[in-house]
């Protein structure tokens, strides 16, 4: 990952006299994008600050903690090219109270920033870009582009299953799993395991089998840049110790997570021979009720299936008891497991509360599985939960 050592300063870099004018809309769209990444609290003062480059045309913004950058770019009139560090935070929130129209920011000595807008005029005090860390840049080769609409669907059916617990180091981030035919993602936090998978997804410049882990605050940032890019492709490439995510003029790059993720496919239940199915919305429902009366500590609600009934019940010594009934054809032995009412409702809530699940189970003491129950679903989801005791 980049170093903080210095660069050698070049000319152009140095900007003198950087001079730029540009669009406050334009502007606002590119800092939202970037200064997410910005430390707030950093004892390398540098990271604070958004890197500003104008080059003839473009206005280019890069923000880095170290372990991730964002590299976003604009259009600009540029008078002057040159470059220089504004701390981020100030920057973003000044050009947010600036009314519509153009602003113009151009270099002073001693690295001081003038911003002009309207009637305002204002000087903030930037850095050396001398000091900014060097950013790594995207590979020139082996790229490969993944549909934009399928990867934010991957991300939003894992993420919440990814650990927090910063020990358990392999599991704080996503594998992504890149075929020529297929794309998934995988996390677990060791209580539950989430797996989403789109087949039929040709995947050009892929051959065999790609693996590489997405720590969870890439996956974050990734999230947040999908969400606001109309584009339809991600350009995904890596290096030895980097992924590189390009969505647009937009680029993430992230150091990559070392270390060897749990062999997944050997905790996915086979035996789950009892099942049920039930509405999406009427189970997120009824856990939401039960769930108030559950110990606060471990959520743990009990569900209960017998006789074409799927019940739902939790109580605490604190708050009381609490049961709620849902109809569903099931005619096996009657089976009890108990589990993190959160869990269930984070699964789905990755699927909009809509449509059919299907809980399959063993027994009281082996993992359960959910998945939606459409067999004509564009993406095979299977979600994993350890039972608790209850």
């Amino acid at each position: 990952m980049p170093s903080v050592e210095a660069e050698v300063e070049k000319p152009a870099a140095q900007g003198a006299a950087m001079e730029i004018t540009v669009s406050r809309q334009e502007l606002v769209k590119e800092l939202t994008a970037t200064q997410s990444v910005v430390e707030r609290k950093t004892t390398i003062p540098i990271l604070s600050n958004f890197l500003i480059e104008a080059d003839e045309e473009r206005l280019s913004i890069t923000a880095t903690d170290l372990d991730q950058a964002i590299h976003t770019s604009t259009a600009v009139k540029v008078k002057k090219p040159g470059a220089c560090t504004i701390p981020a935070r100030k920057l973003y929130d000044y050009i947010k109270l600036l009314p519509d129209g153009e602003i113009s920011i151009k270099l002073l000595e001693n690295h001081w920033v003038q911003i002009r807008s309207g009637r305002s005029n204002t000087k903030m005090v930037g850095m050396a870009r001398a000091n900014y860390p060097q950013v790594p840049e995207f590979p020139t080769i082996a790229a490969t582009s993944i549909p934009l609409a399928s990867l934010r669907t991957l991300i939003a059916r894992t993420i919440f299953a990814i650990s927090n617990e910063e020990s358990r180091y392999t599991l704080n981030g996503a594998l992504l799993i890149l075929k020529a035919e297929s794309i998934a993602m995988v996390t677990t936090d060791g209580h539950r395991l989430s797996f989403v998978e789109k087949p039929a997804e040709t995947l050009e410049g892929i051959s065999g089998e790609k693996r590489v882990l997405i720590p969870r605050k890439a996956l974050q940032e990734l999230q947040l840049l999908l969400a606001n890019s109309d584009a339809e492709k991600v350009e995904f490439a890596d290096d030895e110790h980097t992924l590189f995510f390009r969505i647009g003029h937009r680029t993430l790059s992230s150091r990559k997570l070392t270390g060897q993720f749990p062999n997944f496919e050997a905790v996915m239940p086979r035996d789950n021979t009892k099942f049920a199915v039930v509405r999406a919305a009427e189970l997120s429902a009824a856990i939401q009720r039960v769930a108030q009366f559950a110990d606060e500590r471990s959520g743990a609600i009990r569900m209960r299936l017998e006789d074409n009934e799927l019940k739902v019940s939790a109580n605490s010594t604190e708050s009381g008891e609490s049961e709620d009934t849902i109809d569903t054809p099931y005619s096996s032995e009657p089976i009890v497991v108990g589990f993190n009412s959160t869990y269930i409702l984070d699964f789905l809530k990755a699927l909009d509360n809509s449509g059919e699940v299907r809980l399959e189970f063993k027994d009281s003491q082996s993992a359960g599985q959910m998945r939606p129950e459409d067999p004509d679903a564009e993406y095979k989801y299977r979600y994993v939960l350890m039972p608790m005791r209850i």
